[in-house]
This record gives structure tokens, C-alpha cells and sequence, in this order.
């Protein structure tokens, strides 16, 4: 026997039913019953579905701390050298205006990923320790905002 004499045993395979495709299927309804959504093509309830009441997660009390976190705007040192600014500040504006903050909706964050040459003031929302403590080596500043007090959070 060789290799391309290989078959399968007779009536081991048969062809699949073709379920749904006019007379070629198993004739007329080709085992699906009589319209409804069950007889559709492609229809099916959803793996979670209750009949059509509110699913159980809707239904369960919610409780407990959901931590939804912070995305930043991630703005390098590297990429802050490679840009003239007038009086070497950096502000939101400017970091937009250059193309380095493109989501209007997020905090800015300064990252120390690269070196600085030249002393400069940036203004963010958040820096790590290791992008100030860079830029205050070259003689520069980062302005942070102030953080918010206890008695500022309950009035808001």
C-alpha cells in the first residue's frame, strides 16, 4: 500500500447536512421547523440570554471600589530636546502645537526616557521623580499643579 492509496474506511465520512439552503438541503424547512427566529439563518439567542428580563448582572447589587485609573499623555525628555520653543517653556499648548498631545481629554505625564541638554520650565499634570530630578540637573523646573486639600474635594 502506498500513500496515495490512503482512504477512508467506506461509510466512516458523510457529507454535512446543508441545513437551510432551499431544496438542497434536507428538503423544504431542512429540519428547522416553521418560521420563527429559531428557523432563521444566522439567528440565535445570545449565550447569556433570560427570556427577555434583566440579565443577572443588571439584577445584582453593585458594591465595592471600581478603580477606573488614569491615562496619561505620555511626553519624553527625549522629545522635549528636540524642540525650539521662545523662553524654553513648555505648556500644554505648546506640547499640542508640536504634535506630542493629541487627546485633548487626558492628563500630560513627563517621562524621563532620554536625556535633556538645556535648562527648561515644563508645566504638566504629573512627572516621575527620576524626569525632575533630570531636568532640575540641567537647570530647569517642572510646575506641577497643587494638589487638591480635603476641605477643596467636599465643596466640589
Amino acid at each position: 500500500m502506498k500513500l496515495h492509496e490512503l482512504q477512508p474506511a467506506p461509510g466512516s465520512r458523510k457529507n454535512r447536512k446543508r441545513v437551510g439552503r432551499g431544496p438542497g438541503g434536507t428538503d423544504k424547512t431542512a429540519g428547522r421547523g416553521h418560521k420563527g427566529q429559531k428557523a432563521r439563518s444566522g439567528a440565535g439567542k445570545g449565550q447569556f440570554f433570560e427570556g427577555g428580563r434583566s440579565r443577572l448582572i443588571a439584577r445584582l447589587p453593585k458594591r465595592g471600589f471600581n478603580n477606573v485609573g488614569t491615562t496619561y499623555e505620555i511626553v519624553k525628555l527625549s522629545q522635549l530636546d528636540g524642540i525650539e520653543v521662545e523662553g524654553n517653556t513648555f505648556d500644554r499648548n505648546v506640547l499640542e502645537i508640536a504634535g506630542l498631545v493629541r487627546r485633548k481629554d487626558r492628563p500630560v505625564k513627563l517621562l524621563a526616557s532620554g536625556e535633556i541638554t538645556r535648562a527648561i520650565t515644563v508645566h504638566v499634570d504629573a512627572a516621575s521623580a527620576s524626569a525632575i530630578k533630570a531636568i532640575e540637573a540641567a537647570g530647569g523646573t517642572v510646575v506641577l499643579p497643587e494638589p487638591k486639600t480635603e476641605s477643596a474635594q467636599k465643596a466640589e
